[in-house]
This record gives structure tokens, sequence and C-alpha cells, in this order.
């Protein structure tokens, strides 16, 4: 394709309105807003949000509707790019901030988005997953993959908070995306599979050749476990900048078919400067202190921020203070339809 394409504005009036009362419109015109050269041109653009500024939002939500008529007690993350009240964060990814009062109960419902829950402040929630009660701690990451029936509940003191992260708009633009709601969930009287059969790296349940794993065999991944890994790899990997991938640990695969989430440690005074990548992005602060610049935009984040990245975004990380994030991103969704890219900067 080269050399000017048409306008609409070329055709004759009377072509035009016979077009329309046809159902058809000329593709020439609007050809470089669907096939840009070079690269995608992003409707979403680079957010921010403190949660110094969210929280406060997020209790007076606890004030205002009770859990009974909010059934998720959640305040949305919109796209600059699409404005205030878009159900989405990047193309792709969708992030909430949740939030669950002692006593209270979130109900039990099933969908056909997947969705994981990085929990950010308080003890004693929980999330039932097909009937597995995973205890909820700062950091830990929380799988409720589509088609897995859950629910929530909360059993200490002092409010817990998570950010929801969902695949929901690739399923809105599907018209895939729907919930059936249920009864609250029988539960094992065992703890779950991280405390049991994954209690530790590179060993899995010995099962009789015929036998076959869950799909989603493990459902919660302990933050300090995490934090440990990255600080080993840290030490002794040879590059400063830790990262560690969320796996199934039957099949080595990505924790969800269409989102990935990475672990990251930023030592204090290192700069990281990924390549350009052609997956969106969204990192979630779980401790320390820096500054990123997405595509020229310059964000100083603390602990329990969000902020995210478009596809190809030019981004460098600084840490101020020893830190360490989970960056999720759609590069699972993208390797299966084949188009996965990295590019040098």
């Amino acid at each position: 394709m080269s050399g000017q394409l048409g306008t609409l504005e070329d055709l004759p009036q009377d072509y035009r309105a016979a077009m329309t009362a046809a159902g058809v419109a000329p593709l020439w015109p609007m050809m470089r807003n669907v096939l840009p050269h070079g690269a995608p041109k992003p409707v979403t653009q680079p957010g921010h949000w403190a949660y110094d500024a969210v929280r406060p939002l997020l209790m007076r939500a606890g004030e205002l509707t009770p859990v009974e008529k909010a059934e998720r007690r959640v305040l949305v993350l919109s796209d600059p790019g699409r404005g205030p009240g878009a159900m989405q964060a990047t193309a792709t990814i969708y992030l909430g901030m949740q939030l669950l009062l002692p006593g209270e109960t979130a109900p039990a419902h099933v969908h056909t988005p997947s969705a994981v829950r990085i929990v950010v402040e308080g003890e004693g929630g929980y999330t039932v997953v097909d009937g597995e009660k995973l205890p909820m701690q700062a950091g830990d990451l929380v799988l409720t993959p589509g088609g897995d029936w859950h629910d929530h509940g909360h059993e200490g003191t002092e409010p817990v908070i998570w950010l929801d992260a969902l695949d929901l708009p690739v399923f809105v633009q599907l018209e895939g995306s729907y919930a059936v709601e249920g009864p609250l969930q029988a539960q094992r009287n065992r703890p779950d599979a991280a405390a049991v059969e994954y209690l530790s790296a590179g060993l899995v349940p010995s099962r009789q050749r015929a036998a076959q794993a869950r799909r989603y065999p493990l459902i919660r991944y302990p933050w300090a476990r995490t934090e440990a890994a990255l600080r080993a790899l840290a030490a002794h990997g040879g590059d400063p900048v830790a990262e560690l991938d969320y796996i199934n640990p039957e099949t080595g695969a990505d924790v969800l078919p269409t989102l990935g989430f990475t672990a990251m440690h930023l030592p204090a005074g290192v700069t990281s400067a990924p390549p350009l990548r052609s997956a969106s992005q969204a990192f979630h602060v779980v401790a320390g202190r820096g500054e990123s610049v997405v595509n020229g935009q310059r964000f100083a984040w603390g602990p329990k921020d969000t902020f995210t990245a478009p596809v190809f975004a030019e981004l460098t990380h600084t840490a101020t203070e020893d830190a360490f994030l989970v960056r999720i991103h759609d590069r699972p969704l993208q390797e299966k339809l084949g188009y996965y890219e990295e590019r040098a900067r």
C-alpha cells in the first residue's frame, strides 16, 4: 500500500447515499485507520492510579453501598485514552480495586472471563474456587479462571482490598461475556493446593498414567514464596532486575489462556529499559518506590499503586528504594494469535 488514499469526500454524494442505503462502505478511506503502517496506533493511553487517592474513595463506597447491593464492590481503573467510565485499563485488560469489609460475603458466581486477584491489603479475606478455600494475604495472586465458580468472604477485623485483573474486554468484544449466579459453595475441609500438592517448586503429585491433573491445579500463589524466589534470583542470577513468570506447575504454561503475570524485583538505584513489546501491560506495585517513564509520561509510584502501558510503549523503570511489582500482560493471547513481538529500542 503506497501513495495517498482517496477520501470519502472524493466520492459523489449520490454514490455515498447509495452505499449507505445498501449497507456497505468503501474500505480505502479507512484503510490507514485499521491497518496503520509500521506499528499500531493505540487508543490506550498510559495511566497511573495512586493508591492513596483510590483507597479513601473505596472506603467511602463501603459506607455508601452494602455489598448486598453491589455484589462486587469495585472501583474500575479506566483507561485515560477511553475516558472516565471505560470498563478497561488497556485494550485487553480490565482492572478494578475491590473492597470486602469484615463479616461480608460476596456471593458465588461463574463467568466466561478469567480473573486474577492481587491482594493489596488486609488479613482474613478468602476466596473459594470450586470448593477450594484460598486464604488471601498481601501480595498473593489468586486465580478465578473462566468457568470456575467462586465467592469471597472475610473472617478478619480490618478491610481487605485486592486488585482485580480480568480479560473482560476480550470477551466483551467477542460478545461472549456473561455470568451465572449461585449459592455459596461448600468448602473442602483441607488446606489449598499451594499448601499441599504444590508446596515446593519443581515437585508435582505423582499420579497414575491415566489420571489427569486439573486444568488449573494451582489457584493461589503466595507472595512470601514469590518474594523469596525473587530475592534469591537477584542475588545469584547475574541480572540485577529479577523477573519470574507465574506458570501452571503441571504444564509450564501461563496461568491463564489470555493473560500472563510476571513478578519483578527492582533494586534501589537500578534502571530497567525493557524492549518495545506488542503486549499491553499493567504494573502493580507490591512494595517499594520508584518512577517509570511511559512514552514520555513520568509516573512516580509507591506501594500499592498501579500504572499501565499501551502496546509498543517505550518504558523505563527506576527504583528509588527496593521495589517489587507484578506485571500483567496479554502476551499469552498474542502468542496464540501468532503475532507477539519484541523490538529493540
